[in-house]
Formats: C-alpha cells, sequence, structure tokens
C-alpha cells in the first residue's frame, strides 16, 4: 500500500524584531552583568525581560508593567547602584527614575502604567487598551468610585466594547452630576460657615465689649460712696428684673398663646406649660429664700410660719 504524501505544517511567523533597538538593549544589559547579589540577579533579570518586551510584539504590555510594579514596590531597582550607565561614563546611584531611564521610558509614564494595572488589573486593562484607550480615558476611569470601576473591569473583560463605551459613558456622567451636586454642598456648607465665623467674631467682639464696659461699670461703683453705690446696684438689678420680666410676659407669652392655638387639635399643653411656670416659680423661691426675702403680696417675711406672722 502506497503512503500518502505528508504534509508539511505551515511555517509558525514570528513578529519581527527591531534589530536597532534589539542590539541597544543587549548593550544595556551588558553594562549590568557586573552587578552582583540575590536582588541585583533578580533586577537584572526583571530588567532583561522588560527590555525584551520592548522588542517583542507578542509579549503582554500589562505583564511587563506588573513586573515593574514589583520592582518598584520591593524597591529593586537601588540594585543597579555602582553600575555604569549604558548612556555614558555616569555611575548609577540606584534611584528609580534611572532605573525607568535604562527602560526608555520616563517616571511619569512608568508610574501612570502602574496606577493603571492596580486599578484595573492585567486582563482588564489589556482589553481596554486593545479597545483604543488611552492614558486620558483610563485616568477618568481611575477617578469613579470603586463599584463603577469594579463594573467597567468586568464589561472589559468581556470585550465587548460597545457595551464598555455605553457603560463608561453613562457611569462618567453619572460621576459628574453627583461631583457637581457635591460641590454645590461643600461650597454651601462653606458659605455657612463663613457666615457663622463671621457672627461668632461679632458676637465675640461685642462681649469682649460688654466685658470691659462691666469691668469700668464695677471699678465706677468702688470708687462711689456707699449711698451712691447702693443707688446704683438697686438700678442695675432692677434693670436686670425688667428684663427678665419682659422675657416672661414677651416671648414665653407668646410661645404659650401659639401652643394654645394649637390645643383645637387635641393635644392639651396645658400640663407642659404648667410645669415651665412652675419651675420658675421654683427658682424664684430659691432666690427668695436664700435672701430671707419679705412675701411680696403681703410683707411677710418668708422664714415665719403663719402663727407667728399672726402673732
Amino acid at each position: 500500500m502506497a503512503r500518502s504524501k505528508g504534509v508539511c505544517a505551515e511555517a509558525l511567523v514570528l513578529p519581527a524584531l527591531d534589530g536597532a533597538r534589539l542590539t541597544a538593549d543587549q548593550n544595556a544589559m551588558a553594562s549590568l552583568q557586573a552587578l552582583h547579589g540575590d536582588e541585583r540577579d533578580v533586577v537584572n533579570q526583571l530588567l532583561g525581560q522588560s527590555l525584551m518586551a520592548g522588542a517583542l510584539e507578542a509579549f503582554s504590555r500589562t505583564v511587563r508593567i506588573s513586573k515593574l510594579a514589583f520592582v518598584k514596590e520591593k524597591k529593586l531597582y537601588r540594585a543597579i547602584a555602582g553600575g555604569k550607565s549604558p548612556h555614558g561614563a555616569q555611575v548609577l546611584s540606584g534611584t528609580w527614575e534611572e532605573f525607568c531611564g535604562l527602560l526608555g521610558r520616563s517616571v511619569d509614564q512608568v508610574d501612570r502604567d502602574i496606577a493603571n494595572v492596580r486599578a484595573f488589573g492585567e486582563e482588564a486593562l489589556d482589553s481596554m487598551s486593545r479597545m483604543g484607550f488611552g492614558y486620558r480615558e483610563l485616568r477618568q476611569f481611575r477617578q469613579l468610585p470603586q463599584d463603577q470601576q469594579s463594573a467597567l473591569v468586568e464589561v472589559a473583560k468581556v470585550g465587548d466594547k460597545e457595551a464598555f463605551v455605553e457603560l463608561a459613558e453613562e457611569l462618567i456622567g453619572q460621576h459628574a452630576r453627583e461631583t457637581a451636586v457635591l460641590g454645590r454642598r461643600l461650597e454651601e456648607a462653606t458659605a455657612d460657615y463663613s457666615a457663622q465665623s463671621e457672627l461668632l467674631a461679632k458676637r465675640s467682639g461685642e462681649l469682649d465689649g460688654a466685658r470691659r464696659a462691666l469691668a469700668c461699670s464695677r471699678q465706677q461703683v468702688q470708687a462711689m460712696p456707699a449711698d451712691e453705690m447702693t443707688k446704683a446696684l438697686r438700678s442695675e438689678v432692677t434693670a436686670i428684673a425688667f428684663e427678665a420680666e419682659c422675657c416672661v410676659l414677651g416671648p414665653l407669652r407668646e410661645g404659650f398663646a401659639k401652643l394654645a392655638a394649637l390645643a383645637g387639635d387635641g393635644e392639651d399643653h396645658r400640663v407642659f406649660q404648667a410645669g415651665l411656670i412652675g419651675q420658675l416659680e421654683t427658682t424664684l423661691g430659691v432666690v427668695r429664700s436664700e435672701f430671707n426675702l419679705l412675701g411680696a403680696a403681703d410683707g411677710a417675711a418668708v422664714w415665719l410660719s403663719a402663727a407667728e406672722v399672726e402673732g
């Protein structure tokens, strides 16, 4: 039986390499071979993978960023200290900026990439990149609340660009409206705080003025003869008593009248009102008893019993 002619497998097409960049990367790696220690070996390995990833288009960009995030988090970039820069005779001091420079990228670019990976994860970020979203859009997505970011991540993993764009526009619009509302509330709260601060400052100034006036009055009273001092104090306490009486017959009486008008709804406020009056009477009774004052109606002293008064 004749054998069938074998079919050769199709040749695997590999992505084209950037020869110039690959050569430069190899030279950069060669300059780091003099570094020693475990940390330096790790940095060399990760740096080499990142450099090679720049030449191999098939290498996942997000995986490369994750490795750079690991280097930054563990501060492994310090291991390049003491090595020579591939771009001159300068000795490396082991900074994050130098490490990014060896990759041909700025610190700002790498930090933004790391922030995006940490916010969205490798899979979702890779999908967003394929959809064509750049730094500007990703920054908008990062500003969304965590629950909304999570919703975007789940849709991004599916890979449906139309659904992703629709959801992103809806969430960004919602976030903008919520931010505007919070901004107005903040402005209102700031205005209220400013008004209260001004009022407090005004009252504080008035209080200081009253205290100074009182201090002056006391000094004047102390310098008066006894009869004039008595007359001044009588005038002062009379004014205080009159003010208290005005409060009772004014605001307090007005409040009682409003409660009485509402009593038609079936609720009786007289017990509550009687309690307030009783408290005032008790307070006045305490003052009357403390200073052994006579009763206002009959002129009898409160410390005398009825029998003593009649006798």
